[in-house]
């Protein structure tokens, strides 16, 4: 078993929240490394959540513990999970948090706004188990209603981290809550429709547009009533918005020294069309 663990929540840094599951991590496995992904997620921003582990964890080395934690119905009758992949183990609310690391059958497109459509995975991915948390015996007590990041996250992945087999942990589960992954349709008109996914800390816009979907030639990318003619190869070209495709695989609508997100007035859900150039 890895013993690297990582936290992806929407706790923030102000507050000693992160700290205090670190420390039940540290005083149960002083041998664990922790690293953080993001602690800054939109409060109860399921979907953002989401796609940021998306696309961190496969950089990890094989079996790391990946602890994601947006949670706004904690305290409530949802249910808690550990779900193992060929990959990595990750341990959260079965709220749709784990969708885009589990993959969804559906080929559904939406807007990444207003109420998440949720809907119940009957059948894991091959080569998948997932667990719910229903043994005690390794959360910390006595467990707080509003704070499960502290309480059974924290402890779960440490244990697990030295080693209890997963069964232990509480029952197996063959369904988890997913959202359907957003993916771009052709319109009517020829046009190819995305949306925007992420908004990152630099005010890119990272959409759900991957290469393999973009025209072979020339395009236009069109956003916010602006349109922006071709591919840049580098944030440092053009004199105000650019189109690239960024580290992630996803095409961006970015500015040059600048934010595309504040220039447009831009939010997560925002239709971004692509147009062959004639």
């Amino acid at each position: 078993m890895g013993t690297i663990i990582t936290l992806t929540t929407d706790f923030g840094i102000q507050d000693a929240y992160v700290a205090a599951m670190k420390g039940v991590i540290l005083g149960i496995n002083p041998e664990a490394t922790i690293v953080d992904i993001c602690h800054s997620i939109e409060p109860q921003n399921i979907a953002q959540a989401a796609f940021v582990i998306s696309t961190a964890y496969d950089y990890f080395p094989q079996n790391t513990i990946h602890v994601v934690i947006v949670d706004p119905g904690v305290g409530s009758q949802r249910r808690t999970i550990i779900l193992r992949t060929s990959k990595a183990f990750f341990i959260a609310p079965d709220n749709g948090v784990l969708s885009y690391v589990i993959g969804d059958s559906s080929d559904k497109s939406f807007a990444n706004e207003g109420n998440l459509p949720i809907v119940k995975l009957k059948r894991l991915p091959s080569g998948s188990q997932a667990i719910s948390l229903t043994n005690p015996k390794f959360w910390r007590h006595p467990v707080s209603a509003t704070f499960h990041g502290r309480d059974i996250f924290a402890p779960v992945a440490a244990y697990l981290s030295l080693g209890v087999p997963l069964e232990e942990f509480g029952k197996a589960i063959t369904s988890l809550l997913v959202f359907p992954i957003p993916r771009p349709q052709v319109g009517s008109n020829g046009k190819l429709i995305g949306h925007v996914l992420h908004i990152d800390h630099f005010g890119n816009l990272i959409t759900n547009i991957r290469k393999e979907s973009l025209p072979s030639h020339k395009l236009y990318v069109e956003i916010g009533g602006q349109r922006i003619e071709g591919l840049s190869t580098s944030y440092d070209e053009g004199s105000k918005l650019l189109a690239i495709l960024g580290s992630s695989g996803y095409l961006e609508v970015a500015m040059k020294g600048g934010s595309a997100a504040s220039l447009l007035s831009a939010k997560a859900g925002d239709a971004v069309r692509i147009k062959p150039k004639d």
